[in-house]
């Protein structure tokens, strides 16, 4: 009976996580497929946690072919620890989701990219123990070989899993420089570790010993550093996507592990869905998917300098109000650097009094606008801006030579003339073609260089002007002065 339970639970909660996939897909159902998510985790967790302490009494007669390894084998002190870790988990989950800004959100999925590239790694050394104490105890093991197997590339993919996305976390949340590493033959030295990775699992799976895992473990923690070091920060938001599939499959090959279909279901669908994510993304960038995850991006230095490009030219908050009303078309075209400054709001009330003055105002989104997919997209619609007036990069980039006044707040390398020319980290990558309007206007604090370290020649164009300061506290002064303007 408690068999039945629990499988029909994992079944409820596989199709709750496709459902969640299915919401997440859509800015207007993504708060329902949230909801089914959490559901079906919650699901999940009290189905395991049930089966794990389940009495003699409980079980039925095809018990031990129906349920995961583990289940049935935990004791009293086992289950309490469980419990314990689980609600200690839970709230440090909740205070991280509450604490955490927009801004700080692909720091945070690199963190728990990493904690399941960790679980996977421990969940396969501890299915290897389970299955050495069977075979010291002269118990046959059917399907070694397989099993084995599924230890190992778990192993492999959690390791690569587990340190690359430390890095990414040092990376986004700078605490380690975005340039890349260039080690002299660095390719050569990621297809060695891989040929010695693969050599260690088949000894490993031959052997059933401990140190072929070992160094196995060692290789493919070294690899996973150095694949994600290698990349620079222009291609960190598809290393994320890149790092979320390898979670998923690291969960998948966990759940072949232990017999657990739900965490196959999930790891799957989670795997499957980061690859493709990071397959159009890398299309949207103009970037080969193998040569981002090999490092073969991110390593050249800029090629201008600000003496090289000439001077600039500044405006103030009043200057520009004036600017926006006189203008009949406006596109706004937002940043990283509009989510730092919390500028949404104020961005989302000058577009409504433009709107109300009778210019026609829309937004201009890059796919990798911010630091993930969507981002600035999830920003907009939090301020209350009509989703009919915000565009991605393909559907408006033609447009920019019609517009009389692009405002790029807090962006940079998506707007960088440097991407049509060869020789840089962000070479060949689509870019807002933001130059072609009658004029641009830079919101930024200052002259530094984006994200990917490139510096941007846009900001000394004969067209364009640059507004410094807080982006929020322009902003502000703009709609307060724009009402005057209109009136002239």
């Amino acid at each position: 009976m408690l068999a039945n339970f629990v499988q029909a639970t994992y079944v409820v909660a596989g199709v709750l996580f496709i459902l969640a996939l299915a919401g997440l897909s859509r800015f207007e159902t993504s708060k329902r497929g949230n909801a089914f998510g959490i559901l079906g985790m919650f699901l999940a967790v009290v189905a395991t946690v049930v089966a794990v302490w389940a009495p003699d009494s409980w079980r039925g007669e095809d018990w031990a072919d129906r349920m995961p390894s583990f289940v049935g084998t935990a004791d009293v002190p086992a289950l309490v620890i469980l419990v314990v870790v689980v609600l200690v988990g839970a709230v440090i989950g909740v205070f991280k989701a509450v604490r955490v800004e927009m801004t700080g959100m692909p720091q945070l999925i690199a963190q728990l990219h990493s904690f399941v590239g960790l679980a996977a790694v421990l969940i396969g050394f501890n299915v290897f123990i389970e299955i050495r104490r069977e075979l010291e105890a002269g118990h046959a093991h059917e399907h070694i070989g397989f099993s084995m197997a599924e230890i190992w590339i778990g192993v492999f993919i959690g390791a690569v899993t587990f340190t690359g996305s430390i890095v990414a976390w040092g990376k986004l949340a700078e605490k380690i420089q975005s340039a890349p590493l260039t080690l002299p033959g660095r390719n050569f030295l990621n297809l060695g570790c891989v040929i010695a990775i693969i050599g260690c699992g088949v000894w490993f799976q031959n052997t059933q010993d401990w140190l072929p895992l070992i160094l196995l473990t060692a290789v493919s923690l070294f690899l996973g550093f150095h694949l994600v070091a290698a990349i620079g920060g222009a291609d960190m938001p598809v290393v994320i996507s890149m790092l979320n599939s390898y979670s998923g499959f690291a969960a998948a090959f966990s759940g072949f592990a232990l017999g657990m279909n739900v965490l196959i279901i999930t790891g799957a669908l989670v795997g499957a869905s980061g690859a493709i994510l990071s397959y159009i993304m890398c299309k949207a960038m103009n970037r080969s998917f193998v040569s981002v995850i090999l490092g073969g991006f991110g390593a050249a230095t800029a090629v201008a300098t600000r003496d090289e490009q000439g001077e600039i030219q500044e405006l103030n908050a009043a200057e520009l109000a004036q600017v926006l009303a006189d203008a009949r078309s406006v596109m706004i075209t937002p940043g990283y650097g509009m989510a730092v400054a919390q500028a949404q709001y104020p961005v989302a009330e000058l577009a409504k009094k433009l709107g109300e003055a009778g210019v026609e105002v829309r937004f201009a989104i890059h796919p990798v606008a911010g630091r993930l997919p969507g981002h600035m997209n999830v920003l907009l619609a939090e301020a209350h801006v009509p989703y009919d007036i915000v565009f991605e990069m393909d559907e408006v980039n033609d447009e920019f030579d019609e517009t009389d006044v692009v405002l790029v707040i807090g962006a940079n390398d998506t707007v960088n003339p440097s991407a049509t020319q060869p020789g840089t980290p962000i070479s060949g990558m689509p870019v807002l073609r933001v130059w072609e309007a009658k004029k641009v206007v830079v919101f930024k604090r200052s002259m530094k260089p984006g994200y990917a370290g490139v510096e941007n020649p846009l900001f000394f164009h004969d067209n364009t002007y640059m507004l410094f300061g807080d982006a929020k506290a322009s902003l502000d002064a703009i709609n307060t002065a724009l009402p005057a303007a209109i009136e002239r």
